[in-house]
């Protein structure tokens, strides 16, 4: 606990604007989404290029908020007769300060963990190999950004003997800052990839900056395998520095002789003993090595860390939104089980449905030390403040705490087998899902008890790539520069409301659906948002008043339809609509003649009101026809001027789309509209280099095949075999979206790594690929689309654009949603 009085004199601000000084405050917070004890929260408003934090201050206080840091420009504290307000000259680092100053109040050893690659898993095996020896706090998730470090750091309490965080950089310059607010005792580097390369000169300027994070560290464990590591290492002057190197490379203190791979494991032959690692696939035995060599440090014997090794499990490094049965939804997190993550988890629920019915399928905590009563009362506290109104627990430890809990409905089991008994008899509807368990309890069931389908043909969409897109968009906006999501078609094949709760989340001023009935099922999914219907056709136009959607009107035929469903509505006295001006597109829209009537007529209907006006331009990528585009865009200007001059009340205008936005940033006028582009594609390869591909289509091997040379793959014997071969068969097919032109070599999947071709003719339900000198085995995954084999670029070979490929990927294919 601070005071808040205390926290205004550590970021050194005089107490202007303090209204309760003596105001206890016991969590930071960042996001709206993410709060927790509102009473004791300090929010910190962060303004950046992409969002501001500021706009969220209202629903903050109405949700109890009282406590905020706010930038010195903001000046709405009159608003708040009641509230603390600290405002400063950088939110960010305001936290950071506070944080540091938090950190320095701790004797504990703290392992900091930086690398290109691995400090997420290697964090968690530490946590999960000490956990019989310490009571730690670590990292939630994978935070260790600018951000992520300090809201880490804050959780360090008195109670805790350890703390382990990750600290990851992406340009020079930042690390100095997260070496302040975690000052590790122990430093921990695990490797130096690719990542974030286009901000470093080279990998060994990388290796530098990365090392920062030691500047203070009395030990520093590293494999001495790692280029320059040794001399990069030797330049940090630190007097009682303890070199810990491990690796095949002579000096190593943990000298490696000899590495031999079994079935399932590792067997590490070290010159002093031997571990033993249950894994062999190249990046765990590396991980699984630091963490081990972590613990000989610490003073545990080769015994102990073989005995800690044998119970690793592989860390699910995501948190997954799967389609579950009745209009309900699974998130499914068994990434890390510890309070923090679980909080995060709850608020994540929350922000993917705010008012609808919560159930939380939870077990016991096994990974962490044993928790007492005081623990699984503010477990009980976390759930009611994030709305659960259903609660599973399974295991004997929280059985035993049962009467702590007072969730409306609780059911406790001893054992997952009674917890399934039970599930099959209860009723769920359009009701979300949390299920965060402990491997051993085999949540996997679960799962596949509650979830829609169980076609092993999926498509992933991760949604730190969508938000990293948008973001990418919005950078080449002018400040205030409006924008509409393009939604229509399950917003292009990838996803329905659980990905549009999402993109809302980031400020998306509309959302543009193709059809009525796709705004509908939007509002009965809880989405706010305006929605605008580009399609909307006259005889739904009711349903668009009853549900609060705002149609696209093209025609003097629509708009008298519109009118006459108005005038049977006298509750209505205001309804926006969108009007579509045709620039040279030829399809839809009012052309310049109809504008002197079109705006008598809806003058004359008091009802009416323009809210936006907008164009689509037929080439915008395309540098021939820029010429085509920018006389597009004049006409535009040119018509929406007559009735900015008409109205007397301001008009938001769009003509630009995904490729306008960066081709014709000049065309901006009030809003944009950004499609395929927020999804990862683009035409443009700039671009394209610069966004993050959200989608991956997969399904799995179900037959193996050796097949002689001379014999025919499929319908209509389209393949003969030149040689003998060994065939795969997957389960996806022209049924779920596969299109027939990839038949018979034209389209490729990725197996094991490799591209392998597609074999005769594509089957409504199967295809046959070629998997000859593979080691494939039946249930290996098979990548159809990702970043490794993007859509756009099998569109090409296949001569058709992303839009038909991704839009025609079937509703069997179940969508799986990604929040890394």
């Amino acid at each position: 606990m601070y005071k808040i009085s205390e926290i205004s004199a550590i970021l050194g601000v005089k107490p202007l604007w303090l209204k309760n000084p003596e105001a206890a405050v016991s969590e930071i917070c960042h996001d709206s989404r993410q709060l927790y004890n509102s009473e004791r929260t300090l929010f910190f408003a962060i303004k950046t290029d992409r969002n501001d934090g500021h706009l969220y201050i209202d629903e903050l206080y109405e949700k109890g908020v009282r406590n905020f840091v706010v930038n010195q420009s903001y000046t709405d504290f009159l608003k708040y007769n009641d509230a603390n307000f600290i405002p400063i000259d950088d939110t960010v680092d305001a936290m950071q300060k506070l944080a540091s100053f938090h950190r320095e109040k701790f004797e504990i050893p703290v392992i900091g963990i930086t690398g290109s690659n691995g400090k997420t898993i290697v964090k968690e095996w530490l946590s999960q190999m000490l956990a019989d020896d310490y009571n730690s706090v670590k990292s939630p998730n994978s935070y260790n950004s600018q951000i992520g470090v300090p809201l880490s750091v804050w959780k360090i309490n008195p109670h805790h003997q350890l703390a382990i965080f990750e600290a990851g950089i992406s340009k020079t310059g930042e690390m100095e800052k997260l070496e302040k607010i975690i000052r590790p005792t122990i430093g921990l580097i695990t490797n130096i990839g690719e990542a974030h390369a286009s901000f470093f000169n080279d990998n060994r300027t990388k290796l530098q900056e990365k090392l920062v994070l030691f500047a203070n560290s009395t030990a520093i464990i590293y494999c001495q395998d790692l280029p320059n590591i040794k001399e990069e290492i030797a330049r940090i002057n630190h007097p009682a520095l303890q070199l810990i190197s491990w690796g095949e490379s002579e000096g190593s203190l943990f000298k490696i002789i000899d590495i031999t791979k079994k079935d399932s494991s590792t067997l590490v032959v070290f010159e002093n003993g031997s571990l033993t690692i249950p894994f062999v696939d190249q990046a765990s035995i590396e991980n699984a090595l630091h963490a081990a060599v972590t613990l000989l440090f610490l003073g545990f014997d080769f015994e102990t860390a073989n005995d800690r090794l044998s119970r690793l499990q592989p860390v699910q490094m995501r948190m997954e939104v799967i389609e579950a049965l009745n209009q309900s939804i699974i998130i499914n997190d068994t990434y890390s089980l510890d309070i923090n993550s679980l909080r995060i988890a709850l608020q994540f629920q929350l922000s993917q449905n705010p008012s609808g019915r919560k159930c939380m399928i939870l077990s016991d905590f096994e990974q962490v030390k044993k928790l007492d009563k005081t623990d699984y009362e503010e477990i009980n506290k976390l759930l009611l403040s994030n709305g659960v109104n259903r609660f599973l627990a399974i295991g004997k430890e929280l059985s035993n705490h049962c009467e702590v809990f007072t969730i409306p409905e609780q059911h406790f089991f001893e054992n997952t087998q009674g917890a399934l008994k039970a599930i099959r008899q209860m009723d769920f509807y359009r009701e979300s899902i949390l299920i965060k368990g402990a491997r051993s309890f085999h949540f996997e069931e679960i799962v596949s008890l509650l979830q829609l389908r169980t076609h092993r043909t999926i498509l992933n969409v991760s949604f730190p790539a969508i938000i990293h897109n948008l973001n990418f968009f919005r950078s080449k906006l002018n400040p205030g520069t409006k924008v509409v999501a393009m939604v229509k078609a399950l917003c292009y094949g990838l996803g329905d409301a659980e990905l549009i709760h999402e993109i809302c989340y980031h400020n998306i001023d509309y959302l543009a659906v193709a059809y009525t009935d796709e705004g509908v099922h939007l509002r009965n999914r809880n989405i706010k948002t305006p929605i605008i219907v580009l399609g909307a056709e006259a005889h739904s136009f009711d349903m668009m008043v009853e549900y609060n959607l705002e149609p696209e009107i093209f025609n003097f035929h629509y708009l008298d339809r519109l009118q006459h469903i108005l005038n049977n509505h006298p509750e209505i006295t205001i309804f926006n609509i969108h009007i579509k001006l045709d620039t040279g597109m030829h399809r839809l829209g009012f052309d310049e003649d109809d504008i002197d009537l079109l705006i008598q007529r809806v003058k004359a209907n008091p009802k009416l009101k323009i809210a936006t006006l907008f164009s689509h331009l037929a080439s915008s990528e395309d540098t021939q026809d820029d010429e085509f585009t920018k006389l597009q865009i004049a006409r535009f200007e040119q018509m929406s001027q007559k009735f900015i001059q008409a109205f007397d009340y301001p008009i938001l205008r769009h003509i630009l789309n995904s490729s306008g936005i960066v081709r014709f940033p000049e065309a901006q006028f009030e809003m944009v509209r950004l499609g395929l582009g927020l999804y990862g594609f683009s035409p443009i390869e700039e671009v394209r280099k610069q966004l993050q591909h959200a989608v991956t289509l997969k399904t799995i091997i179900t037959q193996l095949k050796n097949v002689k040379k001379g014999e025919t793959i499929g319908y209509n014997r389209a393949f003969t075999l030149r040689e003998d071969m060994t065939v795969a068969v997957i389960p996806i097919g022209y049924a779920d979206g596969l299109p027939l032109t990839m038949s018979n070599g034209n389209g490729k999947v990725i197996v094991r790594g490799e591209q392998r071709r597609i074999l005769g003719k594509i089957s409504m339900d199967m295809t046959v690929i070629d998997v000859t000198g593979l080691d494939a085995q039946i249930g290996d995954e098979v990548i159809v689309y990702s970043a490794e084999n993007p859509v756009d670029e099998v569109a090409k070979k296949i001569h058709t654009i992303p839009y038909q490929l991704l839009t025609a990927i079937s509703k069997r294919v179940q969508r799986i949603y990604i929040m890394e």
